[in-house]
């Protein structure tokens, strides 16, 4: 029998497995946790904020350096490297963002009675498939528009 303190196999909740499963964080890669964390502060008011009043430095500061050439330069080459980096890290964000929703979708498609389970991997289907199908929902939607209009 057992004691008070002791698990039982008979109590109800979530196996040591699936516990331990929830309990813990999926691992993520340096790249995504770092790319997450600029998508994150970069989407700020702040980090606008940031960037508004570092151009506004450089364009205050444009009468002390005569409003040169390597005054324009500093500006131009900082703002390439920035937008170059930022490319890649939303990338990422865009790619891993979609392909969860992507699974989610399939997840409620696969559950649900009546759609078409060959719905489930569009994303892998070439255009002229993904038109085709794009077609027909058309069609569908043009007729659920005739169908309502020829109610009363």
């Amino acid at each position: 029998m057992a004691s008070p303190t002791s698990p039982s196999h008979e109590q109800a909740g979530p196996s040591r497995h699936q516990a331990s499963h929830a309990d813990r964080k999926p691992k993520r890669s340096l790249f995504t946790r770092f790319s997450q964390a600029v998508s994150s502060y970069a989407g700020k008011p702040a980090t606008f904020a940031i960037a508004l009043g570092i151009i506004v430095l450089w364009a205050v500061s444009g009468p002390v350096f005569g409003f040169n050439d390597t005054w324009q330069l500093v500006i131009n080459t900082s703002t390439t490297i920035v937008t170059f980096l930022m490319v890649f890290v939303i990338q990422n964000s865009q790619n891993r963002d979609t392909a969860a929703l992507q699974i989610k979708l399939d997840e409620l498609i696969s559950k649900l009675d009546g759609p078409r389970e060959i719905l489930l991997d569009l994303e892998e289907l070439d255009d002229g498939d993904l038109e085709k199908i794009r077609r027909e929902f058309e069609q569908m939607a043009e007729a659920a528009r005739q169908a309502g209009a020829a109610r009363p």
